[in-house]
């Protein structure tokens, strides 16, 4: 049951989407928590409370101890196998195929907003449903290599060469990959309404894209559960679960559409 003041902060959401030209949605961790899919830095349960991120996931670690890197992978890997778009993620590809979302900037590698039928969606820490031979630059479906990795603990190796193949994620010391940071650059200066979804806006440089919009004019909504350096210059700032309050909003600009044509 949603309360009157919290009516009136969906409201003032689905108005600032229904005014804009350009509606860009930023995502992190915390639209796919609901889905099973732990987030990076919450207490307790966040995936770096609980291993060294330098240890497990950098670079170094997949070159120098890979079975330490596919250790710590490997979970992770069963949580997004297993893992289904949920309502939050089901009601932006709603929103796009209503014409109202230009593109989802993801920091997200679950694949879950393009199982939920997004189309637009940029992955700028890179994606879990692909994975290349750093040797040969072999590229291949993780899909066939999920269920020997996550039952049987094989690890993935290039049919060519037979090097350990590597997730397209992006790792400790790596860069972002150029062609979806780029994209991502370009969607945010172009945004006149800019919606940060689950992101604790933590991480560098990708959490420097909603800032980008700012600067560039556009109305910033936070729909997070944890405070951003943003909030201070956002329009809006909605402190609950967007798998709840993200499908009422989108109700709301469907339902003012409708009422506009």
């Amino acid at each position: 049951m949603i309360n009157s003041a919290a009516q009136d902060f969906l409201q003032q959401a689905a108005d600032l989407i229904l005014s804009a030209e350009y509606f860009v949605a930023f995502t992190g961790a915390g639209i796919s928590t609901p889905s099973g899919i732990p987030d990076f830095r919450s207490a307790g349960s966040g995936l770096w409370t609980q291993s060294d991120p330098l240890e497990v996931a950098s670079l170094t670690a997949f070159r120098s101890h890979p079975e330490r890197f596919f250790n710590w992978l490997r979970p992770l890997a069963q949580q997004i196998g297993s893992a289904q778009p949920n309502p939050a993620h089901l009601a932006l590809a709603q929103l796009e195929q209503a014409k109202r979302l230009k593109a989802v900037i993801t920091q997200n590698i679950d694949g879950l907003h393009q199982r939920a039928g997004s189309q637009k969606v940029i992955e700028v820490h890179g994606s879990m449903s692909t994975l290349k031979c750093p040797h040969c630059q072999a590229a291949y479906s993780t899909e066939l290599y999920y269920q020997p990795f996550v039952i049987d603990n094989i690890l993935p190796r290039c049919a060519k060469c037979q090097a350990l193949l590597k997730p397209d994620i992006t790792l400790f010391e790596e860069m972002l990959p150029t062609a979806a940071w780029e994209n991502a650059l370009e969607h945010s200066q172009a945004a006149d309404c800019y919606m940060v979804i689950g992101s604790s806006l933590e991480v560098s440089p990708a959490n420097g894209l909603p800032h980008l919009a700012y600067q560039n004019g556009a109305k910033i909504i936070i729909s997070t559960l944890s405070p951003t350096y943003l909030d201070r210059k956002a329009r809006l700032v909605i402190r609950a679960d967007a798998a709840k309050t993200l499908p009422a909003i989108v109700e709301r600009v469907i339902q003012g559409s409708s009422s506009v044509s």
